[in-house]
């Protein structure tokens, strides 16, 4: 895993570095006291999606087709808010039987921006450190939360370092922490609003993913012409790292949309 993301994950030091410390810590603990919690936060493109599912491919066979591993996005699996009384309870048994029959199974929840504020309070007597909950042993699940929310605030942070001649391999988490506590935690549209897994420091891991410059979207280029099996054509590289939009306005430094876009753009340069 650690030289899958040094090789393949591009321009996230300290995705690199928190996740790694966090999965290698609880693995580690035969007995841990309570499962590990890690929450994503970025904007689109920076890598959220790409880190979770290559974390899972390591600590399951099979990876997200595992039998013991388990997605939930708020816009398939609860979409309807004046149903949220019955998504609880549907979201309780779910984790609570599956947990009964796997205690090292994996939950991620993605568009955590998008679900609905106290529904995931549900899940949070799993996630602290009693030895038993409702008859289940819980403590060596993995839970990940994957979230836009925040990107706004890491970008900006970013971008002022980067004004003030920090280079953004320099950034640190005590950096982006404050911010990212303020745009997830503290806004009544999060799923985190006034959220006892918040309020009861549930999470172990707060992972920043920061934006991506121009150097980095023609390292993803690189990669996606590899993975199709086709020719490094450096004009190529170039003009799908051009046709990206970037930001600020004036500046253009960074990928607005990451690398999201890159697989779908290939084509049309070749």
């Amino acid at each position: 895993l650690e030289c899958d993301l040094a090789t393949n994950l591009v321009g996230q030091p300290l995705v690199r570095q928190q996740v790694m410390k966090g999965v290698k810590e609880f693995l580690e603990n035969q007995n841990p006291e309570k499962p590990l919690v890690m929450s994503f936060h970025g904007s689109t493109g920076t890598g959220k999606t790409y880190v979770s599912s290559m974390l899972i491919r390591y600590l399951f066979q099979g990876g997200l087709q595992s039998p013991y591993v388990h997605q939930f996005s708020p816009i398939v699996h609860f979409p309807h808010a004046e149903q949220i009384e019955q998504y609880k309870e549907n979201l309780k048994h779910w984790i609570q039987g599956n947990l009964t029959t796997c205690g090292r199974s994996a939950f991620l929840f993605d568009e955590m921006d998008k679900m609905h504020p106290g529904l995931i309070d549900v899940i949070t007597p799993f996630l602290g450190p009693s030895w038993v909950v409702y008859g289940t042993n819980y403590r060596k699940a993995v839970f990940i939360f994957i979230s836009n929310a925040g990107g706004e605030q890491i970008n900006k942070m970013t971008l002022d370092l980067w004004r003030a001649h920090k280079d953004r391999e320099e950034i640190n988490l005590q950096d982006l922490e404050p911010a990212i506590s303020k745009a997830v935690f503290e806004n009544p549209q999060s799923g985190f609003w006034k959220s006892g897994i918040i309020n009861d420091h549930l999470i172990d891991f707060v992972v920043p993913f920061l934006p991506l410059k121009h150097h980095h979207v023609k390292q993803c280029v690189i990669s996606e012409l590899i993975q199709q099996g086709l020719e490094v054509q450096p004009g190529v590289v170039q003009e799908v790292a051009d046709s990206i939009l970037y930001f600020p306005e004036e500046e253009k430094i960074f990928s607005s949309t990451g690398c999201k876009t890159v697989a779908s753009r290939i084509s049309y340069f070749l």
